[in-house]
């Protein structure tokens, strides 16, 4: 007698992923990422040998970026969401291969290709985070996600670049390892094209179709715009501080070390979750980016001691943490749940927009200032968001209180009679 074998429930459905899964992905890009974020600056600089022209490559690869982010949402269409992730991933992969075994000037289609790399798995992990977690697991995935990447941001810079004294190839060898790690973690996780919202009943939209529907939600603007002005801050910290420390004598060693100190406050952000918990999110946006733009401006107006210089701004990145903590939930919260992919690449084109705003203003400070003068553009530009942020609504992200039902005064019911009396 034939016996059928029941296939088990785990191979026919993949668990539902959970935040701390989200979670792993980051910590692999985190050390894909966080091995380099030190040696591109220095590589770049090496092989161009000019602080503007560095800003001229970046600006040039911030254009191919962003128009390859509004992209994406299009190319989903073509092809299922789990291929556009496994070809993100792989060109980490293909960046650190012209690393390791281009000539010199292959650094610049290296940086690009890595930072392509992050942009289209950067709207793919968006896409998925808005399917499968809820929006009030949103805050407890942004803290979970900071912690399990501190340890490839905080040790990546400092390890990058002494591994690179060591070994040139080490660096790069080390990042595509953990590049290959998060992908093969991607399709153990089967997150599969995602969760269908609904069956499609139009052809697909023009891929700028859906910008208009950005540009009409005020909401979804600000937060954007956070997004861009924080990543702004991060730009001038990441590319150009290492550059500083190169032209002040403080060695190419000093870049990275500042960068693993400032990483190392990941590990803190439980706390400045429970104080943003406490003081609400606009308050908590507004601190950030008043205090970051006060630091910046202040590490330029001290930069003929540059030691002090890069003290303020280690304090200054303190305050950029906190506000990639905080910073991405009014956006996040404002997403419709139909619009999750198109958004998603709305929102990820931050990176792009400031990857060509900070190298082109950074290009036309640098025709007027030395390169301190590119601190005080970058304080200027935080202050600018801090106005913004002063619009946001005081109760954003905290619970709605439960209104309170009143009920129509009416006249107490009469006692009953006793004894044929009506009772007093």
């Amino acid at each position: 007698m034939p016996t059928t074998r029941r296939i088990p429930e785990w191979l026919r459905h993949g668990p539902l992923p959970k935040p701390r899964h989200f979670a792993a992905l980051q910590a692999f890009e985190a050390i894909t990422r966080g091995m380099l974020v030190s040696v591109f600056p220095l590589e770049m600089y090496r092989a161009l040998a000019d602080a503007q022209l560095v800003s001229e490559v970046y600006f040039l690869i911030g254009l191919l970026s962003l128009f390859t982010g509004l992209m994406v949402p299009w190319l989903n269409r073509l092809m299922p969401r789990r291929w556009l992730y496994t070809i993100g991933a792989a060109m980490y992969l293909v960046g650190t291969a012209l690393a390791v075994f281009g000539p010199g000037w292959a650094i610049a289609p290296a940086v690009a290709a890595n930072t392509l790399a992050t942009v289209i798995t950067f709207v793919c992990f968006n896409a998925y985070v808005l399917d499968y977690v809820g929006r009030a697991e949103l805050s407890r995935l942004e803290t979970m996600r900071m912690q399990f990447s501190a340890l490839g941001w905080t040790a990546g810079p400092i390890l990058g670049v002494s591994l690179l004294e060591w070994w040139h190839p080490a660096p790069f060898l080390v990042s595509g390892m953990a590049a290959l790690g998060m992908l093969v973690l991607f399709w153990v996780l089967r997150l599969g094209n995602g969760k269908l919202i609904s069956r499609a009943k139009a052809p697909p939209p023009n891929p700028m179709a859906y910008l208009g529907r950005f540009f009409a939600q005020p909401r979804l603007v600000a937060g954007w715009l956070f997004a861009v002005l924080r990543s702004c801050g991060w730009w001038v910290y990441v590319v150009y501080l290492p550059i500083f420390c190169v032209e002040s004598g403080l060695g190419t060693q000093m870049g990275g070390i500042v960068l693993s100190i400032t990483n190392g406050t990941l590990f803190l952000t439980p706390i400045m979750l429970r104080w943003i918990q406490r003081a609400g999110i606009r308050r908590a946006v507004r601190t950030g980016f008043a205090l970051a733009g006060g630091l910046f401006v202040l590490a330029g107006l001290v930069h003929g001691w540059p030691p002090l210089a890069v003290l303020v701004l280690v304090f200054a990145s303190f305050c950029l943490i906190l506000l990639d903590v905080c910073g991405g939930l009014p956006f996040l919260m404002a997403v419709k749940p139909s619009e999750r992919t198109e958004m998603s690449a709305v929102y990820s084109s931050f990176r792009d927009v400031s990857g060509i705003i900070t190298p082109a203003a950074a290009w036309l400070v640098l025709m007027i200032t030395p390169l301190w003068g590119v601190f005080l553009a970058g304080g200027a530009g935080l202050w600018v968001a801090w106005g913004i942020a002063g619009r946001l609504h005081p109760r954003l992200g905290q619970p709605r209180p439960i209104p309170l039902v009143l009920l129509p005064e009416t006249d107490p019911a009469p006692l009953p009679a006793v004894n044929g009396q009506p009772a007093r």
